[in-house]
């Protein structure tokens, strides 16, 4: 295994120095000398603004090229690197400048209006230079004992608190390695890569997948359906995505009359970052006419934990076993923990070093012996297979009965006129409700007594929601993850 993160790039510079590497929306073809050269002018720059080995350097980006060479080119300065999303508020910025403190902030005020109103906020300067355009203030700063720290990952956070992972050079190239492996990557794959380079689903999954295997990506800064469509029908063989943009992509698709994918180069698709449902899942398979493969992970454990290798309509919707290196327990006297459910434990070279600047949480997080506690519920079946029911914190208990979301979201999702659900619990009287949003295209709303008949057939009567409110769009991170903190906002 390599030594430092950005040894994935110059492996493939030595082996495939002309092959394509990286594109984006800006019209940028690198390959990876290209990707190399760009690397080593960026560490040259970043060097006259006083960056140097321990310092922090943030991003306020969204995906393009420029972006890759930032992040390596810390990799080889030995600096951290903590990629924020550009979307973020002001406030949200300030409070990660402020715990972080940064040396820099880079702003890639080309491919993101957000970013360029960061920047200007910042009175920031422009460099350009084979790496492309990029905005750039230097803060005061003081280099940190970071012992290997690779990236800072501020997480959104289901409850809203943002609290800074800190991932070492080996989960980095960890991560890489095992999704190469469970994906089947070979440097003939062309890649499309809109999962967030601020999260680390597209950090280790997408971009360092590919660069480890050589593969060809391309950044896309932002989810649309029609952009992800048009890209799926020119030439791209692997898709990682989330649930949601999986139900927006055939959402589309059937606006435009098509029931099934009209291409035939993909040849892997995943879902992560949220549970799965038996219905979708089937939806999700004859429209992309090859079999959905299912993950699990957190930013915590470097985006993977587990992932199927499932053939086409297999009716399992677990997350499958372990990644290689990885071990998964259960513990059953956490205080949300009921019968076969536990709360799922992690352990292998994908943990984190910890959360920065917070010994607390990073004891409330880990165990002595390197459990990594993901606040997640879950079962194993005989096989080993991890199944997700929920959040131990969106536990919902109803009447003294436990209530997991994913279920309830998974029967709602089956109705033809419903895009997606979200369930969460309202305190209410001494007991919780349960109360579902669900997402629907405006011009095709169910009846909502129809929809409480059709939930009525498939769910015992603890678990049907007291309050369905029917919506065309549900808040959402980069990633396309629900924020279920913002809808409880709207209770």
């Amino acid at each position: 295994m390599s030594d430092k993160w950005h040894d994935f790039l110059d492996a493939q510079k030595l082996l495939r120095p002309d092959a394509p590497a990286f594109s984006d929306t800006l019209g940028n073809q690198w390959s990876f000398t290209d990707t190399s050269d760009a690397v080593a002018e960026l560490g040259d720059q970043l060097r006259t603004f006083g960056v140097q080995e321990g310092d922090r350097v943030l991003l306020l980006v969204e995906n393009c090229a420029p972006v890759v060479a930032a992040l390596f080119a810390c990799s080889k300065m030995g600096a951290a690197v903590i990629p924020l999303n550009a979307r973020q508020s002001a406030d949200e910025v300030s409070r990660v400048i402020e715990h972080a403190q940064p040396a820099v902030i880079l702003f890639t005020s080309e491919v993101s209006p957000e970013a360029r109103q960061h920047a200007t906020r910042f009175s920031a300067s422009t460099i350009v230079g084979s790496f492309g355009e990029l905005d750039i203030i230097a803060l005061q700063s003081s280099p940190d004992e970071l012992q290997d720290t690779a990236v800072i990952l501020y997480t959104t956070g289901t409850t809203g608190a943002a609290k800074g992972v800190m991932l070492t050079h080996n989960n980095i190239r960890f991560a890489g390695i095992i999704s190469v492996d469970a994906r089947g990557m070979t440097s003939s794959d062309f890649v499309y890569g809109v999962l967030p380079l601020s999260h680390v689903f597209g950090l280790a999954s997408v971009v360092t997948a590919s660069t480890c295997a050589g593969a060809h990506v391309f950044l896309e800064p932002r989810f649309t359906s029609k952009k992800l469509y048009e890209a799926l029908c020119n030439g791209v063989t692997l898709l990682s995505a989330v649930p949601q943009m999986h139900a927006m992509l055939m959402q589309y698709a059937k606006e435009q009359g098509y029931e099934r994918l009209p291409a035939n180069t993909l040849r892997y698709v995943s879902s992560g970052a949220a549970p799965l449902d038996p219905d979708w899942k089937r939806r999700a398979e004859a429209f992309y006419g090859i079999a959905l493969q299912n993950g699990f992970g957190m930013t915590e454990a470097t985006a993977g934990v587990c992932i199927t290798r499932s053939e086409f309509g297999d009716v399992d919707i677990s997350c499958g076993p372990p990644f290689k290196g990885v071990e998964v327990s259960l513990d059953f006297d956490a205080p949300s923990a009921q019968g076969e459910v536990g709360e799922v434990l992690v352990r292998g070279d994908n943990v984190m070093k910890g959360y920065y600047r917070d010994p607390e949480a990073t004891a409330q997080a880990m165990t002595a012996d390197g459990w990594l506690r993901t606040g997640d519920l879950g079962c194993l079946d005989e096989q080993g297979r991890l199944t997700i029911r929920g959040r131990s914190k969106e536990l919902i208990i109803h009447g003294g009965f436990n209530v997991y979301p994913p279920e309830v979201e998974a029967v709602l999702s089956e109705h033809p006129q419903v895009i997606q659900a979200a369930v969460i619990g309202q305190k209410k009287e001494g007991d919780e409700q349960v109360v579902a949003f669900v997402q629907v295209a405006s011009d095709d709303m169910p009846e909502l007594a129809a929809l409480r008949e059709f939930v009525a057939h498939r769910l015992t009567a603890y678990k049907r929601p007291s309050r369905i409110e029917l919506c065309t769009d549900l808040p959402t991170a980069a990633t396309g993850k629900v924020l279920k903190h913002k809808l409880n906002a709207l209770l």
